[in-house]
């Protein structure tokens, strides 16, 4: 591994998407990168080791200071460490994604925070380091290294993960169709751990075979662009039962989004916010309309992001 005892840059800056875990049909193994919003991490080299979290503003700005257990900061720490770093960093964190969000916030700080550091050293990691970084950012957030969130937010687009034997195997899955998403975010908070923890340790065999059939159907049908086959696919019998009740009107938000002629909708990642596929923009316009006005008719006030399937992963900015 090589040794960067000095920064190549003195000031960087990275930004990370939002995304759509899970997307109903593969739990902890697809996501999906969103538009927008976005996290963003700064870094500012100095000459006295360690890292300072200096400021965290944007939506969220109760967060850890200490850097091993702050998502942005968290692989950055193992990063510069690994790599023999000399200097220290000064971190600002601006928060675009609310937290408990089910919009993997957690996931774009770490992914963030990791390129903007290999940037800061000049280093050019490829996505399976960086994804690794990454990850333990993730665990400082949520307690688990799932790849969901953390992948879509490096490759952007539609990514497949599968933990091997001793890494991550990442893929991007093509959509042949001209799909756009809309994601719907309720102004409450979901704790990624709470929705975890209404999960069964064991699920039914004919759960997991209809889940399983699901999946592999959802995957066919982006690859081949065929709707019809994704509107068939696209549905969650494993998880959904279980999260839906810690969802003021889902139940309704997901009646409206079909109504309107979603080809599929469920919970984003551990929820509240919920997400459905659509024919193209026109469409995705007036299920987040409609998905919106459902939550509104239950009291609860919401925001609304709608994003090509192929939305653009983590970049640097400056």
């Amino acid at each position: 591994m090589s040794v960067v005892k000095q920064p190549v840059l003195q000031q960087v800056a990275a930004e990370a998407p939002a995304g759509i875990g899970n997307l109903g049909v593969g739990f902890d193994v697809l996501g999906q990168a969103l538009e927008a919003p976005c996290d963003r991490v700064s870094l500012r080299a100095r000459a006295t080791p360690g890292i300072t979290i200096e400021k965290i503003s944007g939506v969220v700005a109760d967060l850890p200071r200490d850097p091993a257990r702050n998502a942005a900061t968290a692989g950055l720490v193992r990063l510069m460490a690994d790599h023999g770093a000399d200097f220290g960093i000064e971190v600002e964190i601006n928060k675009g994604i609310a937290i408990g969000s089910g919009m993997g916030g957690s996931a774009a700080s770490s992914v963030a925070g990791v390129v903007a550091g290999a940037a800061l050293m000049g280093l050019d990691l490829p996505g399976d380091a960086v994804l690794a970084y990454a990850l333990d950012g993730e665990a400082a957030a949520t307690g688990e290294r799932h790849a969901d969130n953390v992948a879509s937010a490096i490759y952007g687009g539609v990514t497949v993960a599968i933990a091997g034997d001793n890494r991550w195997h990442v893929r991007q899955v093509p959509v042949a169709a001209p799909v756009f998403s809309v994601l719907v975010h309720p102004h409450v908070v979901l704790e990624t751990r709470e929705a975890r923890r209404v999960l069964p340790e064991q699920f039914g065999k004919a759960t997991v075979i209809r889940q399983s059939a699901l999946l592999a159907g959802f995957m066919a049908a982006c690859a081949a662009g065929d709707l019809e086959l994704l509107a068939i696919s696209l549905r969650d019998v494993l998880v959904e039962p279980h999260r839906a009740p810690l969802i003021k009107g889902f139940a309704a938000v997901k009646r409206a989004a079909l109504d309107a002629g979603a080809l599929g909708c469920s919970i984003s990642g551990g929820g509240p916010s919920v997400f459905a596929w659509c024919r193209d923009r026109d469409s995705a316009v007036s299920v987040g309309a409609a998905m919106a006005a459902a939550f509104a008719q239950v009291g609860v006030t919401s925001d609304t992001w709608i994003s090509p399937v192929n939305s653009a992963g983590a970049r640097i900015i400056k």
